[in-house]
């Protein structure tokens, strides 16, 4: 396959499931099982669109958030909270990180992970069936978010913001989309350490620096932010008016399939 295609196939892969349920890492993971390995750079870069893509979707908010926290109490709660998360979040994968965590380099704990994910998506959503419902973002969604993530950069085909929504909605923000907005307004802070982390170490290596295509990277990159947003703005529609349970029967025929095709 040209490089370009390449390039642009798994712009559009990271964007599509950077925010769905589905996990964008094991995506990737899998593309690239097949396509080709790309640098850590190239993945950086996708990713940044993704994170730009998200922060356009919710540029108001974080607006919000940024002005009007010194006299509006709601907003100072809830940035208070998302710095907490935010901080159990930098906290423990710093530790993962000195533990020697890191992400696998073979498909079948990626398609393990997508089969699970699935079947907790479909209990979540029958057990929050039976709750009153809840837009109140308390400190246990706060702390369980927090947790949530990095759990989920630990092991790959989790999905970072399915178990940040899931998480949200176990431990008491009863509402989807509520609980959507928390997961993709916190991952935004979340999404920019690691990337920025992963750009400074990516920065160092005057190889890799050569080696890149940047035609191919800044492609990636703008097609990475728009079906990111685009992905968004999509899911948002979705679930206000319909479960995530399509998103668990989609995960748990794509881990079947993987493993049947790995045999």
């Amino acid at each position: 396959m040209d490089s370009l295609l390449q390039a642009i196939l798994l712009g559009i892969i990271e964007g599509l499931t950077e925010f769905l349920p589905i996990s964008s890492t094991g995506h990737l993971l899998i593309a690239e099982h097949w396509l080709g390995r790309r640098s850590d750079l190239f993945n950086v870069a996708i990713q940044s669109g993704a994170i730009l893509a998200v922060t356009l979707v919710y540029r108001v908010r974080l607006l919000q958030l940024a002005t009007r926290w010194r006299e509006d109490a709601a907003v100072r709660d809830l940035l208070l909270k998302i710095i907490v998360t935010f901080g159990i979040t930098a906290a423990l994968g710093l530790v993962a990180k000195k533990l020697g965590a890191k992400l696998p380099e073979t498909v079948t704990p990626v398609a393990v992970a997508l089969i699970a994910g699935g079947l907790v998506i479909f209990a979540v959503e029958a057990w929050i069936k039976r709750q009153a419902l809840s837009t109140d973002v308390g400190w246990g969604v706060a702390v369980a978010v927090g947790v949530a993530q990095v759990l989920a950069g630990v092991f790959p085909g989790t999905s970072r913001s399915a178990a940040a929504i899931f998480a949200a909605l176990l431990f008491g923000l009863r509402h989807r989309g509520r609980a959507a907005e928390f997961a993709f307004i916190v991952g935004i802070p979340t999404m920019f350490a690691a990337t920025g982390y992963e750009f400074y170490k990516a920065a160092g290596d005057a190889d890799a620096w050569a080696a890149e295509s940047f035609s191919e990277l800044t492609a990636a990159f703008l097609v990475s932010a728009a079906v990111g947003f685009a992905a968004v703005k999509w899911l948002l529609r979705f679930i206000s008016g319909h479960s995530f349970v399509p998103f668990g029967w989609y995960r748990i025929a794509l881990g079947l399939a993987l493993l049947l095709a790995l045999g």
